[in-house]
């Protein structure tokens, strides 16, 4: 399974590809961000953003998104700009046919933690632990990225048996 992390913004979009071998084992494949021009219009930057994470799920055809799920900030004015670009990822997912995981900021730091509360230098370490990787991924939000496709990787089998047994709706 290609898992797919975004961490959405509009000034950078983290993302990761997290590939689940059958024995369970994490490699991650690629990983990056996209980065809109800071003097551009909201809508440029929502529309080049869209065209990024087409672009990117035409070229690495993954499973699934995994994406975090919005949370309340204390700066509305940021919160609604999360939310434009999390819309966007969607949107995105949804013309390309794709299925989306949606997690918590709390359960991807959990999981990938142990503390739901993690301070995001400890989630950039266990994230290069977890995937071999010979450096910390940089910037927070690409390792966020990787992190929401490691939250999925670690839910997907039982995700998995409840949609089997009918107990999920979608």
């Amino acid at each position: 399974m290609l898992i797919l992390g975004i961490d959405p913004g509009t000034a950078i979009v983290g993302y990761g590809l997290v590939q689940v071998a059958a024995s369970g084992r994490l490699e991650a494949p690629a990983w990056g961000c996209i980065r809109t021009p800071a003097g551009e219009k909201t809508d440029r930057r929502l529309a080049l953003i869209y065209q990024r994470l087409q672009d990117l799920i035409k070229e690495n055809r993954p499973d699934i998104m995994a994406i975090e799920e919005l949370f309340f900030n204390k700066n509305s004015r940021t919160a609604l700009a999360v939310g434009q670009a999390r819309g966007v990822a969607l949107l995105a997912a949804a013309h390309a046919g794709l299925a989306v995981a949606e997690y918590t900021p709390l359960e991807v730091k959990q999981t990938v933690t142990g503390f739901g509360r993690a301070p995001k230098d400890q989630v950039q370490r266990m994230v290069q632990t977890q995937l071999k990787l010979a450096a910390r991924p940089e910037p927070d939000d690409v390792a966020d990225a990787l992190a929401v496709a490691i939250c999925h990787a670690s839910f997907a089998p039982w995700r998995r048996r409840e949609a089997e047994a009918g107990v999920l709706q979608s």
